[in-house]
């Protein structure tokens, strides 16, 4: 093995260290975050992972300790460590430990301890005390209690009150104070009274496993990998450097599970995937709960391959946008998203922002690609944001706080990736969320994670992303002292797609750096800002077809009729569609088809059907006669 795989020198983990340097001068300690993960300690055969506690101990026995005790609410009081000699607190007062080692203590007996703990005698050795699982000692299910507030009470009093040990060891390591060490979820668990202002008590955050510790487990797998497998140095180093990308916010007890899970398949695996492959496989079903990988299915290359067509027949006049749209699905099935970066996965699978006019098939490009890609144009997830323009609708997606009405529900964003994790997320009209909410994105782009109101994280890896935006269509400016929405650019004014493209990117760039100054979001969308053009006339002509021909099948389907235009009746719909589409695109012309066809032929069917014995029908005419439009419906002449 190359020198720098082996180069990793075990260190202890941050908060411990922290937690040692500290021992001189704090009495008690609050440590929050990750305290049910395992830590790799050296002290403790470095290469396996001990608990909180077992590692809490390892450095205060090197600070002189030679008792650690630990209570929680359920084992009550347990003596975890004691070696020869050792003399706790009162212990004369305190009863004999059974033979686990634990000891039932009323709450009187447990504030008596305490105290005597924090105010050792002369003939006591030095020790400390775990309130594990503090949290729900903190927040108790049957409200207020008078035990417990007399509990917190004392502990603050007793932080101030904390006597230095007279005994001294030999080597002089040992501390000035026994130690009170509260394990809790959050440290605002505990009440502020404690925690804030109190010089004696120190917070100290547990986070998840560093770089380093994590190349030093990739270094052991690593060493067993090469003996089993035969790899060469350079695979190795490859292998490294994916496991560290790849477990990046990760608890170390996952990642020595999936190794476990890694090794015990990776016999039989290994002629099938390589190790970065096998792990990064492993990862994905540790995370969202699934080995099928639907990206990896024949079925989506194909309807891929062949997207083009498809899409083109539903979204017209827009080959630019789905041209690039396939392009980036492509870099999603080939594994290639991030490749620039070294990362295999993490990041969500594909990332598209859609801008352009409103009703040019933003929208309905995002349902074709969820068609493509699941067989089903409803299998997409659609939050419009003009929803969440408050700052408190955050809540709505990823849930409410622990303490807020609606905590267990959950938020819509998280439920929805959560429940279906290989899926297409639309965020129609991202401009319009409030800019809070618009932080949960770069998270969500950068690492492909997110963590909700009740600190469980959900992950975005396997999920395509999707943004709309009108950015740049329109400009808002002061008229008659009121602030109104005035088109920025028009077909008319826009001569080629490149000119919309060029107008609408600067406004988006603008949008984001200067007016929100978040210029973070925008360098993690990149070069997928897709823009879409106008609707032009020929392709407002060929919406207009396709539309025509949908109305047609759906008076046969329901009347039995073969219905037919007049050149003069399709001149007259064709004018008013190409009003429309100018300045509201494909919908626009919809809604024109509507209101000068639709709706004039519904009342003439609906006035001619008990009579009526004929099967062919033309409209004749279409006219607007006293604010609404009639037409003439004759029976066909051929």
């Amino acid at each position: 093995m190359t020198e720098e795989t082996t180069g990793n020198e075990l260190a202890l983990p941050s908060w411990l260290e922290e937690f040692e340097g500290s021992l001189r001068f704090h009495s008690q300690f609050v440590m929050a975050g990750n305290i049910r993960d395992q830590f790799l300690v050296p002290e403790a055969g470095g290469g396996s992972g001990v608990s909180p506690i077992t590692a809490i101990w390892h450095v205060l026995q090197r600070r002189g300790c030679t008792w650690l005790a630990t209570y929680d609410t359920v084992d009550q009081l347990s003596l975890r460590h004691q070696e020869e000699g050792a003399v706790l607190p009162n212990s004369r007062e305190l009863g004999a430990f059974d033979t686990n080692g634990r000891l039932a203590l009323s709450d009187g007996q447990l504030r008596a301890w305490i105290r005597s703990v924090q105010q050792p005698s002369a003939t006591q050795t030095s020790g400390a005390l775990v309130i594990d699982f503090a949290s729900r000692l903190a927040r108790p299910m049957d409200g207020p209690n008078p035990e417990l507030n007399a509990l917190f009470n004392l502990v603050e009093k007793v932080s101030y009150n904390a006597t230095p040990a007279t005994r001294r060891a030999s080597d002089g390591l040992a501390l000035p104070y026994n130690p009170i060490i509260w394990l809790v979820d959050n440290a605002s668990d505990l009440p502020d009274s404690i925690r804030i202002g109190n010089e004696r008590v120190r917070t100290i955050i547990v986070g998840l496993p560093d770089r380093q510790t994590r190349k030093f487990v990739a270094e052991s797998m690593a060493r067993s990998l090469k003996a089993r497998l035969s790899l060469s140095d350079e695979q190795l180093q490859r292998f490294i450097q994916q496991f560290v990308l790849l477990t990046e916010g990760m608890k170390l007890s996952s990642i020595m599970q999936i190794n476990q899970i890694v090794a015990m398949n990776g016999s039989h695996e290994s002629g099938e995937l390589d190790p970065v492959q096998r792990f990064a496989s492993a990862i994905r079903a540790f995370r969202i709960g699934s080995t099928r990988d639907p990206w990896r299915d024949s079925t989506v290359h194909q309807s891929i391959r062949t997207g083009f067509e498809q899409i083109s027949r539903e979204v017209k006049g827009q080959n630019h946008a789905i041209h690039g749209s396939l392009d980036i699905l492509k870099r999603s099935v080939t594994g290639l998203s991030g490749a620039q970066i070294g990362r295999s996965g993490g990041r969500p699978r594909g990332v598209l922002f859609y801008a352009g006019p409103t009703g040019v098939g933003k929208t309905e490009l995002a349902k074709q690609i969820t068609k493509l890609l699941f067989g089903d144009e409803t299998a997409y997830h659609r939050f419009d944001m003009s929803e969440f323009a408050q700052e408190h609708s955050e809540a709505r997606l990823i849930g409410a706080p622990p303490g807020y009405v609606g905590h267990d529900a959950g938020g819509e964003l998280v439920n929805a990736i959560r429940s279906r994790p290989f899926s297409v997320l639309l965020f129609d009209e991202i401009e319009k969320a409030h800019p809070r909410i618009l932080d949960k994105f770069l998270q969500i782009l950068e690492d492909g994670r997110l963590t909700d109101g009740r600190g469980d994280t959900v992950y975005f890896s396997e999920a395509v992303i999707i943004f709309t935006s009108n950015l740049g269509i329109y400009k808002e400016i002061m008229q008659d002292g009121q602030l109104v929405r005035v088109p920025n650019v028009t077909a008319e004014l826009a001569g080629s797609r490149a000119d919309v493209e060029k107008i609408v990117l600067n406004e988006i760039q603008e949008y984001f750096r200067s007016r929100i100054q978040r210029p973070e979001l925008l360098n993690r969308i990149g070069k997928n800002i897709i823009v879409f053009d106008f609707v032009r006339n020929e392709i407002a002509i060929e919406i207009m077809e396709k539309m025509l021909r949908n109305v047609k099948q759906r008076v046969l389907e329901e009347h039995r009729i073969n219905l037919e235009l007049s050149i003069e009746a399709r001149k007259t719909l064709e004018a008013l569609c190409l009003n429309e589409a100018s300045t509201n695109g494909g919908r626009g012309v919809g809604n024109a088809l509507e209101n000068a066809l639709i709706n004039p032929l519904a009342r003439s069917l609906f006035d001619i059907l008990p009579l009526a014995g004929e099967t062919d029908f033309v409209v004749q005419a279409i006219n607007a006669h006293e604010g609404r439009w009639e037409l003439n419906l004759a029976p066909s002449q051929n």
